[in-house]
């Protein structure tokens, strides 16, 4: 599979790529919130899996992407007894009546590829069932209405849009992250990312 520069590809990727370090760690991150099924929509090839399925609150690791060649990956080099892959679009509207709802979401930069960003966290709430939390990321940036430097990105988000976006969910609590660290925010720290944790 070709290394774009966009999708984290570990097997191809040298385990000392930045990238790839701060991808990984947003999955062990997620691993202590993770419990029952679990979705990772936009897994990209599911690498995902091998960081969260140690966790034996996991009961099945269902991963989604819109890309098939990623998905015959995932298939092919992430394939545990308990994780199923699929081809499916995220801002498909009957995603909860084809796959049903999850008790864990997983979505790391994602959102800021749509330019139906709300569309996109309604379909993650009708997805997640009473109760259950949704860990999603995304870069900081200047606000929606800037360009972005990215040409794969729609959007690029403020936290106090990122948070808008998240309103449908009854709590969030707000992370960052740098390097391979992700905390609550300290008020005189710069961070890159935001990974917010919300419950349906």
């Amino acid at each position: 599979m070709e290394y774009t520069g966009e999708r984290v590809i570990p097997k191809i990727m040298n385990p000392k790529n930045g990238m790839l370090i701060e991808h990984i760690e947003r999955y062990i991150f997620a691993k202590d919130f993770c419990k029952g099924r679990v979705l990772d929509i936009a897994c990209g090839v599911g690498y995902g899996a091998e960081h969260v399925l140690d966790n034996n609150e996991i009961t099945e690791f269902v991963g989604i992407d819109v890309d098939p060649a990623s998905i015959e990956y995932a298939k092919t080099h992430y394939n545990f007894p308990n994780t199923k892959y699929y081809v499916d679009n995220a801002l498909n509207e009957d995603l909860h009546n084809i796959y049903g709802t999850f008790d864990t979401i997983i979505s790391f930069e994602t959102i800021e590829h749509f330019s139906e960003d709300a569309l996109f966290i309604k379909n993650l709430y009708n997805l997640l069932k009473p109760g259950g939390k949704l860990i999603v990321s995304t870069p900081f940036g200047k606000g929606k209405d800037f360009p972005c430097k990215n040409e794969y990105h729609v959007y690029q988000y403020t936290c106090e849009e990122f948070l808008d976006v998240l309103k449908p969910f009854k709590a969030v609590t707000m992370y960052n992250q740098v390097d391979d660290i992700i905390e609550i925010p300290h008020p005189d720290k710069k961070y890159y990312l935001m990974v917010a944790v919300c419950e349906k």
